[in-house]
């Protein structure tokens, strides 16, 4: 080859658009496996996140969308038939599925999503890379600057922390918001549980005990937030949430944390990277750090009924308010 054709051939390949590498054929289809630990309004919008990013760079996919229900024995099975099923890559929607994920495929890019410390939950090494193809993004919340949000709409002395025992990132972060209440002169009052169905008699539990109650981005208790809700207007005790998109249907007075399907959005950039070519393994954890990913919800409604009154500027900075029943996005 002439330089002359060398040249041509550089600049055409620098001009052309990429094409994957696991472009679908009829013999080879794309078969994304998603195994999600349980379905809430987070999660749910990370799924969609994800879908809608692949679709928008026209990745002709199928979805192969899995729900674990909460138990940790149908994730494991869930694993197993994308192993078995030779999935193209495996995404994992939080801790506990993406735990299963990593322990059962051999030969399968895996990315986790909504994960708050991949390092501690066994996932990858470093947040720089691994040794297995395994890459994904966090979800490590600001537990220490919500709860000051919070006391800056209400004076409070003791804080109520529901958190599931078997769920790492939910265990990460009760270690987090126990700090958190020590530096902020706060008495920290916890109580656990293993599913769904224990969160309302935990809560129940300690309600007479708190003057508030914060919910972090455990999915387990997430997926409960209902009855969560349900016992603390009971008590007009008011709920800071780590979680906007769940806030959303429920009577919480406050929500800081991630827009979830931005962070779906995220990880479908990831996905599509791997299936162009690069090794899920050399890809570092990534994280939320725009201030467009961050939602700030603001229940007017719950503020009257517990005779609050929230300050202007935190009104004017939430991208979403809740007044008279109708929720406003700025």
């Amino acid at each position: 080859m002439s330089k002359l054709s060398m040249f041509i051939a550089l600049v055409l390949s620098a001009i052309m658009p990429v094409t994957s590498v696991f472009a679908a054929t009829p013999s080879q289809p794309i078969v994304i496996g998603v195994s999600k630990i349980v379905a809430h309004p987070a999660l749910d919008a990370v799924e969609k996140g994800i879908q809608d990013q692949l679709a928008a760079a026209k990745i002709n996919a199928t979805f192969d969308l899995q729900n674990a229900n909460g138990d940790i024995g149908t994730a494991a099975s869930i694993a197993n038939k994308f192993q078995s099923e030779k999935v193209t890559l495996a995404v994992g929607i939080a801790t506990p599925t993406s735990q299963s994920l990593v322990n059962t495929l051999k030969g399968i890019p895996i990315v986790f999503s909504a994960v708050t410390d991949p390092v501690k939950a066994g996932l990858v090494p470093s947040l720089k890379g691994a040794t297995k193809p395994v890459t994904g993004v966090s979800d490590m919340t600001p537990v220490k600057q919500q709860i000051e949000l919070l006391l800056k709409i209400k004076k409070i002395k003791r804080l109520g922390h529901i958190y599931t025992s078997s769920e790492e990132n939910a265990v990460v972060l009760a270690g987090v918001v126990k700090q958190a209440c020590k530096e902020l002169g706060l008495e920290y009052v916890e109580t656990t549980v293993s599913k769904s169905a224990e969160v309302k008699q935990a809560v129940q539990a300690i309600i007479k005990r708190v003057d508030a109650l914060y919910i972090s981005t455990d999915n387990t208790v997430v997926s409960a937030l209902s009855a969560i809700a349900d016992v603390a207007k009971k008590n007009r005790v008011p709920i800071m949430s780590a979680d906007p998109s769940s806030a959303e249907k429920y009577p919480i007075l406050a929500a800081w944390g991630f827009d979830y399907y931005k962070m779906g959005r995220v990880t479908g950039e990831m996905i599509i990277e791997i299936l162009n070519g690069k090794k899920a393994e050399q890809m570092p954890t990534r994280f939320m750090t725009k201030t467009s990913d961050v939602d700030l919800l603001i229940n007017l409604d719950v503020a009257k009924k517990l005779g609050l009154t929230i300050p202007k500027d935190i009104v004017k900075s939430a991208n979403k308010v809740i007044e008279n029943s109708k929720l406003i996005n700025k």
